[in-house]
């Protein structure tokens, strides 16, 4: 068997798509001008031959049709074993499309991600084409979903299209809402308004599909916060997706928004004041049945999960309980959650843990003051 055998991943994924098979349809965004984003910059958008996605749905199923002889040749009698896995992800005849699939089939081969930003530009009839082709080649496939832009969905798609889609296989979509303050959307360049955002999700909703609808908290700044809660809490009642997905706003050098801080237009808000800001927004979500989920580092308290509404109090409450600690506990709590240590306000209890990271904190700010929030600013680039 040919063991260079490949095909195209792109450079992202949702993190519930951690363990999805990612294919990639098109290639950068047919956008690119957010202010807050830097990963397509510079990159032309794509759109790839039907021709060439499809040799790359048969080389995936070549390369796990490989694994599976491989799991006979060594012993495991055609499983997808922990220590198949462990010999494939080490070993250095395998190349890292091998390592993704071998892991993939591990976790049944059931879910896919369509890469890249926006694959709902291509053709209705020739994305079907690759969904149906794609299930053909994989019957355990069970979920496929994939990034979209409300402004594609509200004025080329209509819900017949997304039947066909869903029909096809297309079982969820992700669109980045970020804010449902149309001064924010325009301020960051996001090429779309309130109302496209809510007659897409509505649009998505009524064909079937399932809808992330993600949220970035702290793009309003110092001095549009409330509007971006508030405005943001409207459009999402109006669209009730089956998720929220909170992501936290963390600007690094090369993305355009970083300029508009270094030249005072737009003022980063804390850790804590976005927080407060969260704790808003989820105050105004009303009735709807959406998850709410915090899947991502970037987020400060993973704890802020559950279903609306029964749980909303819930959430909430893990905010006031942050913010009933002390000054040093809130700072450990950052410390060791950016380190990697902490997941939950609960891990605070672990008392040897909390005074190894207390005395880490002191000896940082003794050698070098403000030293710490540098670091914990360092740490943050490091998941964009």
């Amino acid at each position: 068997m040919n063991r260079d055998l490949k095909y195209e991943i792109g450079p992202i994924r949702p993190p519930s798509e951690a363990y999805s098979l990612l294919l990639r349809f098109t290639r950068n965004c047919p956008w690119n001008k957010c202010e807050f984003c830097h990963l397509y910059k510079k990159e032309r958008f794509q759109i790839r031959p039907v021709s060439e996605i499809k040799e790359d749905i048969d080389n995936v199923k070549r390369i796990y049709d490989d694994i599976i002889l491989e799991s006979w040749r060594r012993g495991f009698g055609g499983q997808i074993t922990d220590d198949l896995v462990q010999d494939i992800l080490s070993e250095e005849g395998f190349n890292e499309c091998y390592r993704q699939i071998a892991i993939w089939a591990y976790t049944g081969a059931k879910n896919v991600f369509i890469q890249d930003a926006n694959s709902l530009v291509m053709k209705v009839e020739d994305l079907s084409f690759l969904l149906r082709y794609l299930k053909e080649r994989f019957p355990s496939v069970e979920r496929i979903t994939s990034y979209a832009r409300s402004q594609t969905i509200a004025r080329r798609l209509k819900v017949e299209d997304l039947l066909k889609l869903k029909e096809a296989g297309l079982t969820r979509l992700h669109v980045g809402l970020e804010s449902g303050s149309e001064h924010i959307l325009r301020f960051m360049r996001k090429g779309v308004t309130p109302k496209e955002h809510i007659e897409a999700g509505r649009k998505i909703k009524e064909s079937g599909i399932e809808l992330s609808e993600y949220v970035i908290l702290g793009l309003g700044g110092k001095n549009w916060w409330q509007e971006h809660a508030e405005e943001t809490a409207s459009v999402l009642n109006q669209i009730d997706p089956d998720f929220i997905r909170f992501r936290t706003l963390k600007v690094v050098e090369g993305m355009p928004l970083f300029e508009k801080i270094r030249n005072g237009e737009f003022l980063l808000q804390t850790e804590e004041d976005i927080l407060r800001e969260e704790k808003y927004l989820l105050q105004r979500l009303e009735g709807i049945g959406s998850y709410v989920k915090s899947d991502h580092i970037l987020n400060l308290l993973e704890e802020v999960e559950g279903k609306l509404p029964e749980e909303k109090e819930k959430m909430i409450s893990v905010i006031d309980r942050y913010f009933s600690l002390t000054e040093e506990e809130r700072l450990v709590f950052r410390f060791g959650r950016r380190m990697g240590i902490y997941r939950t306000l609960y891990d605070l209890h672990d008392e040897l843990t909390y005074y190894r990271l207390k005395k880490t904190i002191k000896e940082m700010e003794e050698r070098e003051p403000g030293s710490v929030e540098r670091t914990l600013s360092l740490i943050l680039e490091r998941y964009i």
